[in-house]
């Protein structure tokens, strides 16, 4: 969830961490959010020198510019799927610059 435009280099970090965790599908929503599709499908290509990418590896990328949140989140749970790993689990980052936790 992206509510604020940060800096390439910050993207890139973050793209790549997210990578190196072990993300197999990330969906991105909100502000600028196609950016981040490629971002982490740069950070993919990336960690493998830009060859292939083996199939348990390979992260699936999505953004959701248009789409209500509500929709995204449903999709996470009922579409969102890798074809060589069970996804077991999900990470929502909120990148913002206010804390909300207690809204």
């Amino acid at each position: 969830m992206i509510e604020e435009s940060v800096t390439p280099e910050w993207q890139a970090q973050v793209s790549n961490w997210l990578v190196q965790s072990g993300c197999l599908f990330m969906m991105a929503w909100g502000k600028e959010c196609s950016t981040w599709d490629n971002s982490v499908d740069f950070a993919n290509l990336e960690t493998f020198n830009f060859e292939n990418i083996p199939d348990d590896k390979f992260v699936y990328t999505t953004w959701h510019e248009d789409e209500p949140l509500k929709e995204v989140f449903w999709f996470s749970k009922h579409s969102a799927d890798h074809p060589e790993i069970e996804i077991s689990s999900t990470l929502v980052l909120h990148i913002s610059n206010q804390d909300k936790k207690t809204n």
